[in-house]
């Protein structure tokens, strides 16, 4: 499950110990009980459930994304803060939720121009990291996917669900107190690959 690159290893979560925890403490279809499609009672358990009258089927997944580590030629990293709850406020890496049968690729460029108005051309895979998206029960699991990118066009603008862009250098990235979700760990990661190269 782990992948080397030039940045290290590629697939992040949590610690086998939480992970039990970690992704078995909401699930996507608690508190289903009817079919989405002809209202019919459902069977299974959170993490598949099936319609007795039609045979739908709904599966419990992890909703993937798609985000960039900028860099300009400073080698200063693009951070974003966020307009919106979970983290409001703080600070992200742009990129957001693939649509249905979207590119993870196409999905970053979309991402980055809806949220910054740059244009960005994908180079590196940095990594996944899994996450949750909010708190309690309606917290949805999430398969972030990383990438690096450089800026190739657009004027940048915060927009969407950014409130302000920052570009910062490596050695001025804000603490992780000040970071939404996994971005600290993310930058971490950056920032080896990145002395190492």
């Amino acid at each position: 499950m782990l992948f080397r690159s030039r940045f290290g290893l590629v697939f992040h979560a949590l610690p086998p110990s939480s992970l039990t925890t970690y992704c078995c403490r909401m699930g996507e279809l608690r508190g289903w009980r009817y079919c989405p499609r002809c209202r019919g009672e459902l069977d299974g358990d959170e993490a598949r459930l099936e319609c007795r009258s039609c045979r739908f089927v709904a599966y419990a997944s992890s909703k993937p994304t798609a985000c960039a580590v900028v860099t300009d030629a400073g080698e200063r990293v693009l951070l974003v803060r966020r307009r919106h709850d979970p983290f409001a406020g703080r600070w992200d890496l742009p990129g957001g939720f693939l649509d249905e049968g979207e590119h993870p690729l196409d999905a970053l460029r979309r991402e980055l121009r809806e949220e910054t108005g740059l244009d960005v051309e994908p180079l590196a895979f940095l990594g996944v990291w899994m996450d949750r998206y909010g708190g309690g029960d309606a917290a949805v699991a999430t398969l972030n996917l990383y990438w690096t990118a450089r800026v190739v066009g657009g004027l940048p603008a915060a927009a969407d669900d950014v409130t302000e862009l920052r570009w910062f250098g490596a050695d001025e990235l804000p603490p992780s107190e000040q970071t939404a979700f996994h971005i600290a760990d993310v930058l971490s990661v950056w920032r080896r690959g990145h002395e190492d190269a």
